[in-house]
């Protein structure tokens, strides 16, 4: 059998002002902030150019993991062209910890004529040379391009300076991506920039 009681305490009418959220579609229920090891936090997903400039910049809850969050970063990618033409949406390379290193992203990178320069960890290995034969070449790695990929850790670095990047403060996470997405507008602008 199943009841229900009023809650204790004061009266709904009592407790004071509602939340200022209101706009339920163009916020997610959990505002991108998601328990990990270290606490609640945010983690911020980044797709850069081979100079660390930010191409796609996504944002999720602290606990999902990187892997998933990098075909969604591909499917963001538009690079306008100089005059006429698609957006180029298919990079030449795509540079990634070992983290990506899985069976799904490197099909996809694969289908679409991108070249993945992601190490394979140990145990994908050793898995591989258990099954013998039917384990399948390793997947091409060249460690000198791999070396490039400093890059968007650099980057990381530099957002980190930012307090309140570094350490969220924003409840929506419209406004924290927003202040991001300005951060990256600032770098662009210093690279075009015709002024010393």
């Amino acid at each position: 059998m199943l009841s229900s009681a009023a809650p204790a305490g004061p009266s709904p009418a009592s407790q004071g002002a509602g939340s200022n959220y209101t706009d339920l579609h163009s916020e997610p229920p959990d505002h991108a902030i998601g328990r990990s090891r270290g606490g609640w936090s945010t983690k911020v997903h980044h797709l850069v150019d081979g100079n660390g400039r930010p191409l796609v910049v996504l944002v999720g809850p602290g606990q999902a993991g990187d892997a998933p969050m990098s075909l969604q970063l591909m499917r963001h990618l538009r690079i306008r062209r100089n005059g006429r033409g698609r957006a180029r949406t298919r990079p030449d390379r795509v540079r990634g910890d070992k983290a990506y290193s899985s069976r799904s992203i490197r099909q996809h990178l694969r289908a679409r004529g991108i070249v993945a320069v992601i190490p394979e960890p140990a145990d994908h290995r050793g898995h591989r040379k258990r099954r013998g034969s039917r384990g399948g070449r390793p997947p091409a790695f060249d460690s000198t391009d791999y070396r490039g990929r400093n890059v968007v850790e650099r980057r990381f670095s530099l957002l980190k300076q930012r307090r309140g990047l570094a350490t969220r403060y924003d409840k929506l996470s419209i406004v924290y991506r927003a202040a991001i997405v300005l951060h990256a507008v600032t770098t662009w602008t210093k690279t075009l920039s015709d002024t010393a």
